[in-house]
This record gives C-alpha cells, structure tokens and sequence, in this order.
C-alpha cells in the first residue's frame, strides 16, 4: 500500500507540473488577462494563485512520494 501512495503523489507532482503551467500560458494571453491599459486584472493574478498552489502541492507531493519509497 506504500509503493500505492507513493506512485499516486509521483503522479500527481508530474502532471501539475506538466498540466498547469500549459494552462497559464492560456491564461496569460486571453483577454480577460489584462485591462485596457495593459495592467493584470483579477482573472490573472487568480490563476497566478492557483499555479503558485498547485506547483507547491506538485513539490510536497514529490517529497512525500520519495520518502514513502525511501521510507517503505
């Protein structure tokens, strides 16, 4: 059940980092991204928050994968 665990978090930790990033550069050029005189609307710095959440949950979830493994 530990090597279960610890295949999940790797998984997880590789496809936020594969799948989120793909997405903000999406987001980056959609025109809600930005206002009229070029300055990031609220659209913008919300998927910039759930990049920064998702690729430290990437980072801790590869952590906790190889410790499992270690550790198992």
């Amino acid at each position: 059940m530990t090597v279960f665990a610890a295949v999940v978090l790797l998984l997880n930790a590789v496809f936020n980092v594969i799948a989120w990033p793909r997405f903000f550069q999406r987001v980056r050029t959609d025109a809600r991204a930005r206002d009229a005189a070029g300055k990031a609307t609220p659209f913008l710095r919300v998927h910039a928050a759930l990049l920064g959440v998702a690729l430290l949950l990437a980072a801790l979830s590869l952590v906790a994968g190889i410790l499992l493994l270690v550790a198992g």
